[in-house]
């Protein structure tokens, strides 16, 4: 039987995972509402912005692993009650900040043609595509800094400043996006008339108002971190220090590695889905959307297990760290199991916010409720990886996210969509089939080199 559970740990996760948890619900919301705005415009226009997505994963997460990095050190710096390291480290995190936001402005302002003839997409809507692309990578900079500055707060326990930057992120999107998708025009407001002025740029419209979302962001939450009094780095050297960097960088490669080839392999995969036609790529797009918001315990949960371990290992804790362990994954299943049977109920419904188009909710709506059934197995993962990220393993999570991307995802889609000629229906069955491998994997490899967390 499980031992005793820890529940006095409960309201210290929850003061960390809650802040998360809602800054990524506002940046869903806004997700929402982007699709809903862009979607009024047709399905050329989802497909158009939705087509190049995954490409958006594939740069964010290659910095969020950045970020991943300097949490582990620095939360493990703050455990051991060591403030100069953590200092130094944020100190090194705004160094990575300026030369990665630099490399990636480069890399995807001078790929944005390109992109959306690698991806696949419709020769009809490529130009469109590569100029909304190109338009929301401009601020790559302070897209940067909002990633990996966020980590740093975070792993001090800082996780209410990142928030209330996101909500002014999303607040300045949706204002924007109002004003700049549009083209002017009257509304009726009780009984009255109004004229409500906008731009009429559609799809453009919407990356110009992401992208200036995107800037004050990045500037707002560097302000935070200058002005921040445990973690501010405004007194420190920006030049390399390489006993500092090195044990940063060393945890962060892996994990960037990881993130680098599982989102290339959605990369591949949504250029799979592209293939199969407009409405296929329109429902895949719509249902990643909606997936994304019942995601949000899991990764909400995930970034206080890596803070959270991560100071129990500085502190030599490692009983705190076993019941940790327990307390976390009983929390994450319980709150999977609610957002999936929510979502497999509401899944027509959530599809029809999005698009009129009967065939796209039809298609949505089926693999939605596929994958909901496998959402607390898929917490279980996600926790784990948390867990081992606080530590600072990330070479594990990178060899079994490759092996589940590539060894299933990729080679079972490719096999299904292009040699047996079947649909959206059996790439999504191949996703499932990736993420109950990870939880076997995760699973095993945790409880064999934690012994002691679970006893029978």
């Amino acid at each position: 039987m499980l031992k005793k559970i820890k529940w006095g740990m409960f309201p210290t996760i929850m003061a960390l995972a809650w802040p998360t948890m809602l800054e990524q619900m506002m940046q869903t919301a806004v997700q929402y509402i982007d699709t809903a705005m862009v979607g009024s415009l047709g399905t050329q226009a989802t497909a158009a912005v939705g087509a190049t997505s995954t490409v958006n994963w594939l740069i964010s997460s290659s910095i969020s692993a950045l970020g991943i990095g300097f949490l582990a050190v620095i939360s493990q710096a703050c455990g051991a009650k060591n403030k100069t390291l953590a200092v130094k480290a944020a100190s090194q995190a705004v160094l990575v900040t300026i030369v990665s936001g630099v490399f990636f402005t480069v890399l995807t302002l001078s790929l944005s043609d390109l992109v959306p003839v690698w991806m696949q997409v419709d020769e009809t809507i490529r130009s469109l595509a590569a100029d909304y692309f190109f338009i929301l990578y401009l601020p790559m900079l302070p897209r940067a800094a909002s990633i990996i500055f966020g980590s740093i707060l975070r792993a001090v326990g800082d996780s209410k400043t990142p928030m209330r930057v996101g909500l002014i992120v999303n607040i300045i999107n949706v204002i924007f996006n109002f004003l700049l998708i549009y083209p002017t025009r009257e509304i009726s407001l009780f009984g009255a008339d109004i004229t409500v002025y906008g731009a009429g740029h559609g799809v453009l419209g919407a990356a110009a108002a992401s992208a200036l979302a995107y800037t004050v962001g990045g500037v707002v939450i560097t302000v935070a971190l200058w002005k921040h009094k445990e973690i501010s780095p405004r007194k420190m050297s920006l030049k390399p220090d390489w006993k500092v960097l090195r044990p940063c960088l060393e945890i962060a490669l892996p994990n960037m590695l990881q993130r680098f080839g599982t989102s290339l392999g959605y990369v591949a995969f949504a250029s799979m889905i592209n293939a199969l036609g407009e409405a296929s790529t329109a429902a895949h797009t719509i249902a990643n959307t909606v997936e994304s918001a019942f995601y949000i315990p899991g990764y909400g949960m995930q970034a206080a297990a890596a803070t959270l371990t991560g100071n129990a290992l500085g502190a030599k804790d490692r009983q705190r760290m076993r019941d940790l362990a327990v307390l976390l994954v009983i929390i994450e299943v319980a709150l999977m199991v609610l957002s999936g049977g929510l979502l497999f109920i509401f899944a027509p419904d959530m599809m029809g916010l999005f698009t009129k188009d009967s065939e796209v909710i039809s298609l949505g709506a089926t693999v939605l409720r596929m994958v909901a059934l496998s959402e607390p197995i898929y917490g279980v993962s996600i926790i784990i990886e948390g867990m081992l990220q606080g530590e600072g393993n990330t070479k594990t999570p990178f060899v079994f996210n490759i092996i589940g991307m590539w060894g299933i995802r990729i080679v079972g889609t490719f096999i299904c969509t292009s040699l047996l000629s079947m649909g959206l229906i059996s790439a999504w069955g191949c996703m499932i089939g990736h993420n109950v491998l990870l939880f076997l994997m995760f699973t095993v490899y945790y409880l064999k080199k934690h012994s002691g967390v679970i006893t029978l």
